[in-house]
């Protein structure tokens, strides 16, 4: 059995075990991703063990990649992705070279450019040579390798008493392959083959000697797969860069989109929509985001939801597809290791030699307490949204029986509350979207006995009742509308009196074992919010304290406020901002009618986003915003991630109060605003029931008025309330 620890969600904490194998800084670090297939590297292009790598199926099948001249590592110009996260390059020169008998080569005169790409499990890399200098050079060119055969969980700081067995490696005249095979009697392999024969290839390293003529280039080229698949040119590489490119602008057509009359505000729409679309990876049942690069590429129940209900309004068909995906794989049977009960959703799963052999419960993992009212959420959300009951009809028996789940889960609760303990030791302590180890906790920073009722996860459960009670109304099934919406009541009135804290105006965190509340103010009240379980007296109180100095730093809201007792900006879940989390915040502000806070939030994500190279981290640290001073990175944070992505997308359209109804196929506007320093936004494309529309908001003197594009004037009623 694997040893792991219970904070492994927290990557700073777990990988902190890995000492000098520790990641470096996310933001100097650049992702490629393809289907179940990623690389991770530094601006140099190279990969050195240290959480870094190419993954296949959550196994590093290379962990080492450098690329040296002369033993030494050339300098480096600019590293960039191109603007559809296809194609990763990296601009490096030479530093002085003194060949063996013949005249050295001084730096800066040798341009390397690497160019890089992956395509159908395969990772393709053109490395061209140009020679600057007034003499011709013999070029001594080597490049490392390694493969480690890692598992995804090993590699973030899991240690296993067991391994599988590497083979010999095998080395032929332009290719060397690595094998490995594990205990699950699965054989790995990865094979790395060169356009040029090597001068000498031996088990770790390929070197050259490349005559480059003066002013003259020439082109090496490489390719990492699973098996040799032919030598490596420059036809294979314009051919897979070609269909990369091609899926990625059919991904990229999905939906409507948005465009703004800013060009800096345009980079960051373009930056989100182009990471949302790599993370989506296309299932049998659909398209799917993945939760985020590199620790969590892979389909999450509770990540995949948030993010296709902040891209709903632009992209139902995200929506569809996760639900697909979540119905197929709900839980049928009661499984302690794996935290499953019947009707549960998934949170988790994964694909790698721990998951398989149970070392870990994660192959299919289901305990995240949220992932079951908010799959039920999103499901009532798509069909206000497009009105498509057929898909829902589909989905009814699931949608009962997650139902089931919940009620089942209340009636466990002295207080009717959906709650979580963790099932056995292997699974997760917490199981909220906070989910490290302390992440939930009393005032006095005492950790609370479970089961654990967390409130954000009652207002998932009211909201999930009301939306079924509105869709069995549809359906004609009046009694389990009956049924539903008296849960829905019953939890908001349990909420109220519950965690209200009265000498605070806010709501406790959670509700311990033994009926405690822990009173502690969080971000996750803001979720309440959002699904629009709190008084409109209470909301403001809450609207107050989220917009307060405490919680609000200028680059977007804190998890924990500073003056609660474990505050700590540069922790995961105590302190940090969360891009998904101010958005959801903001999304509830918007509900209650401060459309003018949304504006102030959005604006100081926007800034953040600037400092962040138009790539919104899935968190960074929560320091207080100071005059001419960047937002602070968190060391290890997943870059791109889906629902941080998607967070300016939630932001858009909360500020500017758009809803759509599918089922009467109309446009509600209500008290719009846009963006400071925006005066026109347009949606194009945007479905309105059978129709596609564009629609547009103008600032006219201090009013913002929105309009159809006069070709689509009477093709969907758009309803406007100032």
């Amino acid at each position: 059995m694997a040893k792991l620890d219970e904070r492994h969600l927290d990557p700073a904490v777990a990988l902190a075990m890995l000492g000098d194998a520790a990641p470096r800084n996310p933001h100097r670090q650049f992702a490629l991703k393809h289907s179940d297939c990623f690389i991770v590297t530094d601006d140099y292009g190279d990969i050195r063990g240290r959480g870094d790598g190419l993954f296949r199926d959550d196994t590093r099948v290379l962990s080492l990649f450098r690329l040296l001249i002369g033993d030494t590592e050339p300098s480096l110009l600019g590293a960039s992705l191109s603007q559809d996260n296809i194609i990763f390059t990296a601009n490096l020169t030479n530093l002085p070279l003194t060949p063996d008998g013949g005249a050295p080569t001084p730096q800066g005169v040798i341009h390397i450019e690497r160019s890089r790409l992956l395509w159908d499990d395969r990772m393709y890399e053109r490395i061209r040579l140009s020679n600057y200098s007034a003499h011709d050079v013999e070029l001594p060119l080597s490049v490392r390798f390694e493969a480690d055969f890692r598992d995804m969980f090993e590699v973030r700081g899991s240690t296993r008493s067991k391994r599988g067995r590497a083979f010999d490696i095998e080395i032929e005249a332009d290719h060397v392959k690595m094998r490995y095979e594990g205990l699950d009697r699965l054989e790995r392999q990865s094979t790395i083959s060169f356009s040029i024969h090597p001068s000498a290839l031996a088990a770790d390293r390929a070197d050259f000697r490349l005559d480059l003529q003066r002013r003259d280039s020439l082109s090496l080229f490489i390719e990492v797969g699973g098996d040799h698949g032919g030598t490596p040119s420059r036809e294979r590489h314009r051919a897979a860069a070609a269909k990369a490119r091609w899926q990625m602008r059919a991904k990229r057509r999905h939906g409507a989109n948005v465009h703004s009359s800013g060009r800096v505000f345009n980079d960051w729409l373009s930056r989100a929509r182009a990471d949302i679309a790599l993370l989506t990876t296309d299932l049998p049942t659909g398209p799917y985001p993945y939760a985020g690069i590199p620790w969590f590429s892979t389909a999450f129940g509770r990540d995949g939801v948030i993010s296709a209900l902040q891209m709903l309004w632009l992209n139902p068909g995200l929506a569809r597809g996760v639900l697909s995906f979540l119905a197929q794989h709900q839980a049928t049977e009661t499984s302690m290791f794996s935290d499953s009960q019947p009707g549960k959703i998934m949170h988790e799963t994964r694909k790698g030699e721990m998951a398989v052999l149970r070392e870990l419960p994660f192959g299919r993992y289901y305990g995240g307490v949220d992932t079951t009212p908010l799959y039920i959420y999103l499901a009532t959300a798509y069909a206000k949204r497009t009105g498509d009951l057929s898909f829902i009809d589909l989905l009814w028996p699931s949608l009962n029986e997650a139902a089931a789940w919940m009620e089942n889960a209340s009636r466990q609760d002295p207080c009717g509350f959906v709650s979580y303990a963790r099932a056995a030791e292997t699974g997760l302590a917490n199981q909220g979207w906070k989910d490290s180890f302390d992440a939930v906790f009393h005032a006095d920073g005492r950790i609370p006995k479970g089961p654990i009722a967390l409130v954000e996860v009652q207002g998932y459960a009211y909201a999930a009742y009301a939306g079924l009670a509105d869709l069995a109304a549809l359906k004609g099934e009046d009694a389990k509308a009956a049924h539903w919406q008296a849960c829905a009541e019953s939890m908001r009135i349990s909420v109220e009196r519950h965690f209200w804290m009265e000498d605070r105006n806010f709501y406790a965190l959670a509700i311990d074992g033994e009926g405690q509340p822990c009173q502690v103010r969080a971000s996750n009240a803001g979720h309440l919010l959002y699904v629009g379980l709190p008084s409109p007296a209470r909301a403001q109180l809450i609207t107050d304290q989220l917009l307060s100095a405490a919680f609000h730093t200028g680059w977007g809201v804190r998890t924990l406020p500073d003056d609660e007792l474990p505050f700590n900006p540069m922790s995961y879940h105590n302190g940090s901002i969360w891009p998904h989390d101010t958005a959801i915040c903001a999304a509830g502000l918007a509900r209650y009618g401060a459309r003018d806070s949304v504006v102030r939030l959005m604006s100081g994500t926007f800034e953040a986003a600037v400092h962040f190279n138009m790539r919104l981290p899935e968190l960074f640290c929560g320091f207080t915003r100071s005059p001419s001073e960047a937002p602070v990175a968190y060391p290890v944070a997943c870059l791109p991630q889906a629902w941080s992505s998607g967070s300016v997308f939630m932001l858009i359209q909360a500020s500017l109060g758009l809803e759509i109804d599918g089922f009467a196929s109309e446009i509600h506007v209500t008290r719009p605003r846009l963006p400071i320093g925006i005066d026109q936004v347009s949606i194009r494309r945007l479905s309105v029931g059978n129709v596609a529309v564009d629609l547009h908001f103008q600032r006219v003197g201090d009013r913002i008025v929105a309009y159809l594009d006069p070709r689509h004037e009477g093709l969907a009623p758009l309803i406007v309330r100032s």
